[in-house]
C-alpha cells in the first residue's frame, strides 16, 4: 500500500519522536531499528524509505531531544518568570527528573555515547548545549559576557554531573545528596 507524503511525513516524524525517547533509555545501540520502527508502530522496511542510516537517525533523534529539554527548560521559567535559574533547578535537580530516563536530559543519559558517535550527532549536541548556555548565561552573571559564559558552563556542569551521579547509585540518599549539593553550588556560583 502506497503513503501519501503527508502521511510519510508524519511516519518520519513519529520515527524520531520515538527513537529520542527510546535512545534517551537505552543507548544509541541498546536498541535496534525493528524495535524503534515498532516502537512507532511502523515495519523496519520503512525505515530505509526514510532516513539513510541509523546514525542519520541517531543524529535527527537527538536534536529532537535537544530540543524537548530546553522546552522544559523554558516551560518551566515560564511558570516562575522572576526566579527561572530556580524554576530550571527545582526540576532539572529533582528526584523525578532523576527517574525520567526517557524524557529526561540527553545530555544526561546519551552524553558519553555521544562523544563516540560521528559529527552530525555531536552538532545535534552541541546545539543544544549552546542553547542550554546561552539560556542560563542570560540569568547569570554580570553584563560582561566572558564571565556569564564561564558561570554558564560551571552551572551546567554541576547540573548533568549531579543528574548524572545521582543515576548511577543505588542508594536514593546518596542520589539526593548529589542532587543537593549541586543546587547549593549552584545557587552559590550565582551570588558569587
Amino acid at each position: 500500500m502506497r503513503v501519501s507524503r503527508t502521511q510519510a511525513a508524519e511516519n518520519r516524524q513519529a520515527v524520531i519522536n520515538v527513537a529520542s525517547r527510546l535512545f534517551r533509555e537505552r543507548g544509541f545501540d541498546g536498541i535496534g531499528l525493528k524495535d524503534l520502527m515498532k516502537g512507532a508502530g511502523l515495519t523496519q522496511g520503512a525505515f530505509y524509505k526514510q532516513f539513510e542510516s541509523k546514525d542519520d537517525l541517531a543524529a535527527q533523534a537527538s536534536r529532537r531531544a535537544m530540543e524537548s529539554a530546553t522546552h522544559r527548560w523554558s516551560a518551566a521559567t515560564a511558570a516562575n518568570p522572576e526566579h527561572p535559574l530556580d524554576a530550571v533547578i527545582s526540576f532539572y535537580l529533582s528526584m523525578d527528573h532523576r527517574e525520567e530516563k526517557m524524557d529526561g536530559c540527553p545530555v544526561v543519559a546519551l552524553g558519553s555515547e555521544a562523544a563516540r558517535q560521528g559529527a552530525d550527532v555531536k552538532a545535534s549536541f552541541e546545539a543544544g548545549i549552546k542553547k542550554y548556555l546561552e539560556m542560563l548565561g542570560s540569568w547569570v552573571g554580570k553584563a560582561d559576557g566572558d564571565e556569564a559564559g564561564g558561570k554558564a558552563m560551571a552551572i551546567l556542569s554541576t547540573m548533568v554531573g549531579a543528574v548524572l551521579l545521582s543515576r548511577v547509585v543505588n542508594d536514593p540518599g546518596l542520589a539526593q545528596a548529589f542532587l543537593n549539593a549541586a543546587t547549593d553550588q549552584v545557587r552559590e556560583a550565582v551570588t558569587a
